[in-house]
């Protein structure tokens, strides 16, 4: 039985530490948002601005080279998505 309980142990270790890393993202995240609607906002062309930033952004995730690991082109995949998100939440406040 003591096998269990460290088991359950660690894994209420592991869902504490992802919770906290979770949060540390999202709070990186919105706060990389906001910074990076500033800056287009101030640029003559903020949609042109928001369309580099966002490409720079893909090209170089596309360019990683993931390594043998199993989950490294679920970690490339989920990058790619969050650039599209940090896009859509960035164009929401630009002029059209």
């Amino acid at each position: 039985m003591p096998e269990t309980k460290d088991i359950n142990a660690a894994l209420e270790a592991l869902a504490r530490e992802n919770a906290e890393l979770r949060g540390l993202a999202l709070a990186t995240g919105v706060i990389l948002t906001q910074l990076l609607q500033s800056m287009t906002l101030r640029e003559l062309n903020p949609q042109n601005a928001a369309t580099r930033i966002v490409t720079n952004a893909q090209k170089a995730i596309e360019g990683f080279k993931a390594g043998t690991e199993p989950l490294d082109a679920v970690m490339k995949t989920r990058a790619l998505e969050a650039v599209k998100q940090y896009e859509d939440q960035l164009r929401s406040v630009l002029p059209t």
